[in-house]
């Protein structure tokens, strides 16, 4: 049986658009995650430290409103947790020069790119772990 890029893996979506969101959700759990955590502002994953439940990697949105995602980014970046950017608000350049490694998934993405991006993030990280 063939395993699915993210098998069994619980995935924060942090998305203010609602359509988007939905989006992330589904093509999360076509790859397999067993939870998505759909949340559209930093008060609800708990402010900048994200402690309000466990996930396993986050797909970022850098602007949420008038928010800015950038220190919970951080916090993820510090911490080694796996994460990736998915918004519009970039330049991916900028993101990377601040965020070594994390990739950048430029609106409008297709869920299978943004998948494999998180997947790879993922994996990288196991690697460098073990």
């Amino acid at each position: 049986m063939k395993t699915l890029p993210l098998d069994g893996l619980s995935i924060l979506v942090l998305e203010d658009e609602f359509l988007i969101a939905m989006e992330v959700e589904q093509a999360c759990r076509d790859y397999g995650a067993a939870e998505v955590h759909i949340c559209r502002t930093l008060n609800e994953i708990g402010g900048a430290g994200g402690d309000a439940f466990e996930f396993d990697a986050a797909v970022v949105d850098l602007r949420l409103g008038g928010d800015s995602a950038v220190d919970f980014a951080r916090t993820l970046f510090d911490t080694g947790r796996p994460f990736i950017f998915a918004t519009g608000y970039s330049d991916p350049l900028e993101m990377s020069a601040s965020f070594p490694g994390v990739p950048v998934i430029t609106k409008p993405y297709l869920g299978s790119d943004l998948v494999e991006a998180l997947a790879r993030t993922i994996l990288r990280r196991t690697q460098m772990q073990e």
